[in-house]
């Protein structure tokens, strides 16, 4: 019981606080930025893409300051998991194993370009589930990416306290 209430301690220390002023305006920036993308998702008939577009969300919204929430991360990330989700599934389909080597093979471009942006592997995911043509790449992946970006850009701005991005490229 000790021991349990100790790593309890550990674990909230290393954990970030945010005050209820940060929070509601996290809360508002991603309400406005995912309400536009489902919109966006379902008028492309890829409903799916709202999940990594949500991740993406909690990032830029939650911590605009990490790395993996800058415009290059969240745009190259997102457009490299399309890529690679339509390659393999002109070229291999979209069976399980597929699905696989979408999320990997993006992990690895995105590490190698220094594109890394975790909802990037999701969209990956997506393309081969959802059977991702062409399209998939600019929209929804680029111009859903570019909006988000883009309205993050204009809110956080805004916003008392808080500026996006760090750095461009």
């Amino acid at each position: 019981m000790v021991h349990s209430r100790k790593s309890y301690r550990r674990g909230c220390a290393y954990q970030p606080r945010f005050s209820f002023a940060q929070a509601l305006i996290s809360w508002l920036g991603s309400l406005v930025a995912i309400e536009l993308l489902a919109y966006l998702s379902l008028y492309t008939h890829y409903p799916l893409i709202a999940a990594p577009f949500g991740a993406t969300a909690v990032l830029v919204y939650g911590i605009p300051e990490s790395p993996l929430a800058q415009p290059r991360n969240v745009i190259g990330g997102n457009c490299l998991g399309a890529l690679v989700s339509i390659v393999l599934v002109q070229y291999c389909g979209s069976e399980p194993w597929v699905m696989g080597l979408a999320v990997a093979t993006a992990i690895k471009l995105m590490k190698l370009t220094r594109t890394l942006h975790p909802p990037g592997g999701a969209v990956a995911l997506v393309g081969v589930m959802s059977n991702a043509s062409w399209s998939f790449l600019f929209t929804p992946v680029f111009v859903g990416s570019v909006i988000m970006v883009l309205w993050t850009f204009v809110f956080n701005n805004t916003a008392p306290g808080r500026s996006y991005p760090r750095h461009w490229l």
